[in-house]
């Protein structure tokens, strides 16, 4: 998009400005701090300066007195040489320095040392003009000269510099992140959001006011597409109802009337179960849908869940379940009292479709067991069977079939794995989580998992039953 592209080279262009600004600084630092040290090495102070000025006042008698008064305000020392080596007179010269010298002499002290003192010479017509600088004053190489102050000084300014301008950039790229990351993540959380499904709103003014508005175009048009497939289906299970009532009804009689034969009471049998099935496929796929585009209110309390389970279990033997299945309750003395809030309606309903789904899969029995435990501040329901199980194949699809809502397989094979999509929606609806485990022919266990809970009471009571 155009706006990003503005906004990118918007960005650049900052960073580049702070890079001439950063030069800037930097010429400004060597200057100040350069400045006192270049005036004296090349100003009045200089060796070449005062070598001019001394040869200029220099006679082979002495120094006029505003030329040894110079050269005393900067503590030089001077001496002048006849050409065969001998002092003409010398001013202020140190006692280890000798005042008689030979051509080589000469030769090797006029590039450099003098007894580590710095010296310079002047060439006249009368002689050989010498002054002597003080001890650490200059480093003399070859023909050239540096103070010694500013040798000392280029480390500490040279290591400074490269901290400075490293915490200068390291400052502009943390600021730039943090910038850039205030502007973007608002449009990366909103993508994520629409990547899952749901819709997301943006309030970007700016660069970026562009992608924003794209995002919001997407995630109206998201919502209306969700809406849409909710009502939908929604009507569908509408209409699906009221007929499928009629045919309920209509087998029931047909079964219950004894002027028909056995083989037609039977087979309006199997008609009113398979409708039965058929009214508890729409009703999941029902609630899935509502609770997968938010349209289901939860009407959440404080329960305690292992009243919720007993009442469950209660109800389940009374409504006549066959002999082959066995229920067992097993409740933690630390979970008797353990308070969760959610929607018992629900949460009932998933509790239900996993011991359905026990009972559907193994229709020669099994023996089916509800735990609950409390550890950590979580509270954990387990569903466990010691039927058939689940292939490891079978256990895969489950983890990898595509979501209802999104299949676009015409099959959908509904035999596996809606009600578990259901209990799945339950639980994430409740910030719970639900965890799968199956053994080929030793069982099939769900484990759904909350942590909003609270405990209440001191009365702890183990209850176990059959």
């Amino acid at each position: 998009m155009k706006s990003f592209g503005t906004y990118i080279s918007k960005h650049l262009a900052s960073f580049a400005a702070f890079l001439l600004i950063l030069v800037l600084i930097n010429v400004i630092l060597f200057g100040a701090t350069f400045y006192h040290t270049v005036s004296e090495d090349y100003g009045e102070a200089s060796p070449r300066a005062m070598l001019e000025m001394a040869s200029t006042a220099a006679t082979t008698e002495g120094l006029t007195d505003d030329a040894v008064q110079k050269l005393r305000q900067y503590n030089i020392w001077a001496m002048y040489l006849t050409p065969s080596g001998e002092c003409f007179w010398t001013l202020d010269v140190p006692e280890e320095v000798p005042q008689n010298y030979n051509v080589q002499d000469v030769a090797l002290f006029s590039k450099g040392y003098l007894e580590d003192y710095p010296v310079f010479v002047w060439n006249t017509d009368e002689g050989l003009l010498i002054l002597g600088y003080p001890k650490d004053s200059y480093m003399k190489i070859t023909s050239n000269y540096y103070s010694i102050e500013a040798i000392q000084k280029i480390p500490f300014y040279v290591m400074g510099m490269l901290g400075m301008d490293a915490l200068c950039l390291f400052l502009a790229y943390y600021f730039s992140k943090r910038r850039i990351i205030q502007n973007t993540e608002p449009i990366v959380e909103a993508i994520e959001t629409l990547a899952n499904g749901k819709p997301a709103s943006l309030h970007i003014d700016g660069e970026l006011s562009e992608i924003a508005g794209s995002v919001n175009k997407a995630s109206q048009i998201i919502s209306r597409q969700n809406e849409a497939r909710a009502n939908w289906i929604s009507g569908v299970s509408h209409d699906i109802r009221t007929p499928l009532s009629m045919i309920m009804g209509y087998a029931g009689r047909i079964a219950a009337n004894e002027a028909t034969t056995d083989k037609v009471r039977e087979q309006a049998e199997i008609v009113r179960k398979q409708s039965v099935k058929i009214k508890e496929l729409v009703q999941d796929l029902n609630l899935v849908s509502q609770l997968e585009y938010e349209m289901q209110p939860l009407h959440k309390e404080q329960i305690r869940l292992s009243k919720l389970i007993r009442s469950y279990v209660a109800e389940l033997l009374n409504s006549g379940i066959s002999d082959a299945y066995t229920i067992e309750i097993d409740i933690a003395p630390e979970a008797e009292n353990a308070m969760l809030e959610c929607d018992a309606r629900l949460i009932s309903r998933a509790i239900n479709n996993l011991v359905q789904n026990s009972i559907k899969h193994n229709p020669q029995g099994c023996k089916i067991l509800l735990s609950l435990k409390y550890t950590e501040e979580t509270l954990t329901l387990t569903v466990a069977d010691n039927g058939v199980g689940l292939t490891p194949e079978k256990l895969q699809e489950l983890a990898e079939k595509p979501h209802y809502m999104e299949s676009t397989d015409e099959r959908l094979d509904l035999r596996h794995g809606l009600g578990l999509l259901l209990v799945r929606q339950i639980v994430e609806a409740h910030d719970g989580s639900m965890k799968i485990d199956s053994v080929p022919m030793q069982g099939y266990k769900v484990t759904l998992s909350f942590s909003t809970l609270l405990k209440s009471g001191k009365n702890n009571v183990s209850f176990h039953s059959k």
